[in-house]
């Protein structure tokens, strides 16, 4: 222990002084620390993705001791950033904190004030609307810019057309939605066959913007759909792996062909619920 920093190594008793521990911490980070040092807005965005999305896992896990780890890891993220607005003379920390309180005044007017809000419908419209004032938007196509494009591309893509059809750009029903992924998948062979790289991209990327619709459509998240469909990829592939090592043989000294027949009995075992 470093007598120098001694008074850091004690637990905090209060959220503020909580707070106050782990921004003196990541102040002497920013001084002492090579790597810490080095750090800014930039070089820090991955980090913020990573830490966000490993809170979420460990709230889908219902891992709450692992889910206050990774909490912490988002508010050092937040904190590091602050500090580093602070270092420019752009914002700190408390500004942050700030704004984000008004914000919620705001934005809560049946809370704050004497607006009256019936039910959660009317609450989220009301914020919507609060949102669009804030924002100064002109029009609809500025709304759709809005949408931060460091979302997932699912997300991104849903929350897309869900503002577009606002204004009544959509299809009218469900059945309508078919036909244009089957036209769009079509799109792709055709420019598969063409050995055009770029318009395969194009045509993947209209077929998927599709797929999301219909996600959409059905009630169904997009995002979550897969992220079911990839660890089912995964129970199925164990299972195969498993079956290949109780026949003492591994996966690659297998034919393809030896391995669609694994795979098949992998996928049997979920029908029969096992």
């Amino acid at each position: 222990m470093n007598d120098k920093y001694s008074e850091l190594y004690k637990t905090a008793e209060t959220d503020e002084e909580a707070v106050a521990r782990l921004i003196a911490i990541l102040r002497i980070l920013r001084v002492e620390c090579p790597w810490d040092r080095k750090q800014t807005h930039e070089s820090l965005t991955g980090c913020m993705l990573e830490e966000a999305y490993e809170a979420v896992d460990a709230i889908n896990e219902k891992n709450y001791d692992n889910l206050k780890e990774e909490l912490g890891d988002v508010l050092l993220q937040t904190l590091f950033h602050s500090l580093l607005a602070e270092e420019e003379k752009r914002f700190d920390f408390k500004d942050v904190i700030n704004e984000e309180c008004e914000k919620m005044i705001r934005r809560h007017p049946h809370v704050f004030s004497t607006a009256e809000a019936k039910s959660v419908d009317n609450v989220l419209e009301k914020w919507e609307n609060i949102k669009r004032q804030e924002n100064n938007w002109d029009s609809q196509t500025e709304r759709l810019k809005s949408v931060p494009k460091a979302l997932p591309a699912l997300i991104r893509s849903r929350k897309v057309q869900e503002r577009a059809s606002e204004v009544g750009f959509d299809w009218d029903d469900t059945s309508d939605v078919f036909p244009k992924i089957i036209e769009e998948t079509q799109e792709l062979r055709e420019a598969y066959e063409n050995r055009s790289n770029s318009e395969i991209v194009e045509e993947l990327g209209d077929l998927l913007f599709s797929i999301v619709n219909i996600s959409r459509f059905l009630s169904v998240n997009a995002e979550d759909a897969l992220t079911d469909a990839t660890d089912k990829f995964i129970r199925r592939f164990e299972r195969m792996e498993s079956a290949a090592a109780a026949e003492g043989v591994k996966l690659q000294d297998l034919e393809l062909k030896e391995m669609d027949v694994l795979w098949e009995k992998a996928k049997d075992l979920d029908s029969s619920g096992k």
